[in-house]
C-alpha cells in the first residue's frame, strides 16, 4: 500500500515501491487540471482486505483506496476471492481505465478478468516472471541446485521449487498480457516478450519516475568509503550475490581492504544470529544461503560482507553515496530501478549485460575497449557492463572503478545526465497522461 494509505490505517509504510508514491503524488498534485479520479487497490490480509476509504489530501485532492485479499508470499497461487473483491471495487468505483503495475502477482490477472474491458486495460511491465524462471538457477553448481536443506524440506521450498513458483507466476502473467490491449514498457527486452505473447497489444514506451529523494545529491569520491561495493539485494540466486563473492579473490589481490555491503533481506541472517557453525544456525539455512555462507568462507570474506537489512529511501540513498562502486550482478533484469538510482546520484556503476539493462544504461564492455554495448559509438558510457557469468570480467570492472581517473569521472557525469533524462518526473508524468488520454478516447 502507498505510504499515505498506511498512514490512514495507522501502520508502518513499505518503502519497497517508492516510485509508485512519486507517480501517484504527481497525478494527485495535478488532479484539478488532469481531471483524474484516482483509485488505488492494494493487497492485504484479514479485515484490511475489505477496507475502503476516500482519503482527503492537502489541496482538497481525494485518493480512493481499497484493499483486496492476496497472500503475497504465495504469489504463484491464483485465488478467485481476489478476483471477486476486485470486481466489487470496480462496480463501486466504475473506472474508465484500469492500470496494473507489474505482472509478477496474480492480482494483475484477477483485475484484468474482473474489469473485462480489453481495450481499456493497461499493464505496466516491471519484471517478467516467465523469463526470470529460465534464469533463476544463475549458474549454481549441481550440488547446490539439487540440494534440499532441513529448512527447505520443512517449508517445501528448495531451489527447484522456488523456480517452479516463477514458472507458475509466469503462466498467470502471460495470460494477463494476452488479455489486454495496452502495455507500457521501457526496454527492447520487455517489448520483445510482450509482443511475442500478444502480437496485437499496443506497446506504449514510458520511462519510470524514481523515488523523489534520489533527484538531489551527488556522489563524491572524497566522501565515500574507499573500496566498498554496494549491492541492493542478494537474497535469491537471480540477484547474483554469488557472482560477486566469486569475483572477490581477484579484487582482494589488488585491494585487500575491499568490502561488500548488501541491502535487503540477509540470506544468512538466522545463521549469523544463531552462530555460523552451530547447529541452530545451520538448521534454518536454505540451500542458497548455505551456498553463500560456504562461498564467504572459501573466499575469506566472512568479515567483509555486511548485510544491512531493509533500508528506507533515505538510508538507501546514503548507502549509495557512501559506496565506492555500485554493482548489479543479476542473472536477469528488465531495467532495474537500483541502477537508475545509482545513475541519478552519479555512483560509479558496474552491471551485468542482461535483459533490458542496455536500454537504460550505456555501458562500456569490460575488457573489450569497444565502447558501449549497444554498439553506438555516439553514446557516452555511463559505466561498465560485463558478461553475466564472467566473474573475472566483474572483478576487472570493479578494480577499474576503484582505480579512478578520468574515465570514472566521465562515467559518473554521463550516468547522471542520462538518468535525469530517462527518469524526468514531469516528462514521464506527461507521457502517462498522453497514454491515458489515448486509451480513454477509444470508443470500444
Amino acid at each position: 500500500m502507498l505510504p499515505v494509505i498506511a498512514q490512514s490505517l495507522k501502520q508502518e509504510a513499505s518503502h519497497k515501491e517508492g516510485w509508485l508514491t512519486g507517480l501517484s503524488n504527481r497525478i494527485l498534485m495535478h488532479q484539478k487540471e488532469n481531471g483524474i479520479e484516482l483509485g488505488v487497490c492494494f493487497p492485504a490480509e484479514g479485515e484490511k482486505s475489505r477496507w475502503g476509504k476516500n482519503i482527503i489530501l492537502p489541496g482538497e485532492n481525494t485518493l480512493y483506496a481499497y484493499g483486496f485479499p492476496e497472500n503475497v508470499h504465495q504469489a504463484e497461487i491464483y485465488r478467485t476471492e481476489t478476483e471477486d473483491r476486485l470486481r466489487e471495487i470496480m462496480e463501486e468505483f466504475r473506472p474508465d481505465i484500469v492500470h496494473c503495475f507489474g505482472t509478477e502477482y496474480p492480482h494483475t490477472l484477477a483485475a484484468v478478468r474482473a474489469f473485462g474491458r480489453r481495450s481499456k486495460t493497461l499493464i505496466g511491465i516491471q519484471g517478467l516472471c516467465a523469463v526470470y524462471a529460465e534464469h533463476f538457477r544463475a549458474d549454481l553448481p549441481d550440488s547446490v541446485w539439487n540440494r534440499t536443506t532441513f529448512r527447505d524440506k520443512v517449508k517445501r521450498d528448495n531451489l527447484k521449487q522456488q523456480q517452479q513458483k516463477y514458472v507458475l507466476r509466469g503462466k498467470n502473467e502471460i495470460e494477463a498480457i494476452k488479455s489486454v490491449g495496452h502495455v507500457t514498457g521501457r526496454t527492447d527486452w520487455d517489448k520483445y516478450y510482450t509482443k511475442l505473447w500478444n502480437p496485437d497489444v499496443q506497446y506504449h514506451f514510458m520511462n519510470e519516475t524514481l523515488r523523489s529523494n534520489f533527484y538531489e545529491g551527488s556522489w563524491k569520491l572524497e566522501s565515500c568509503k574507499k573500496h566498498s561495493i554496494f549491492l541492493s539485494q542478494g537474497d535469491y540466486p537471480i540477484k547474483g550475490l554469488h557472482y560477486m563473492l566469486q569475483a572477490m579473490p581477484e579484487i582482494l589481490k589488488k585491494y585487500p581492504d575491499a568490502e561488500i555491503y548488501v541491502a535487503g533481506n540477509s540470506i544468512i541472517k538466522t545463521a549469523a544470529e544463531k552462530g555460523l557453525s552451530g547447529l541452530k544456525g545451520k538448521i534454518k539455512l536454505e540451500s542458497y544461503g548455505k551456498y553463500i555462507l560456504s562461498l564467504m568462507k572459501q573466499t575469506k570474506t566472512l568479515g567483509k560482507v555486511h548485510f544491512l537489512g531493509r533500508l528506507d529511501a533515505e538510508q538507501m540513498k546514503q548507502r549509495y553515496l557512501d559506496s565506492h562502486v555500485f554493482v548489479c550482478p543479476s542473472s536477469i533484469e528488465n531495467s532495474p530501478n537500483s541502477v537508475g538510482e545509482a545513475m541519478l546520484l552519479g555512483v560509479p556503476t558496474v552491471c551485468s549485460d542482461v535483459g533490458g539493462v542496455f536500454s537504460i544504461f550505456h555501458g562500456e564492455m569490460c575488457g573489450t575497449g569497444a565502447g558501449p554495448a549497444t554498439g553506438d559509438s555516439e553514446e557516452k558510457a555511463d559505466g561498465i557492463l560485463y558478461p553475466v557469468n564472467d566473474v573475472q570480467a566483474l572483478a576487472e570492472a570493479v578494480c577499474r572503478m576503484f582505480s579512478g581517473g578520468q574515465a570514472v569521472e566521465s562515467y559518473t557525469k554521463n550516468a547522471r545526465d542520462h538518468a535525469r533524462e530517462n527518469h524526468d518526473p514531469e516528462k514521464n508524468y506527461g507521457r502517462l497522461m498522453e497514454i491515458y488520454q489515448e486509451i480513454n478516447a477509444k470508443d470500444i
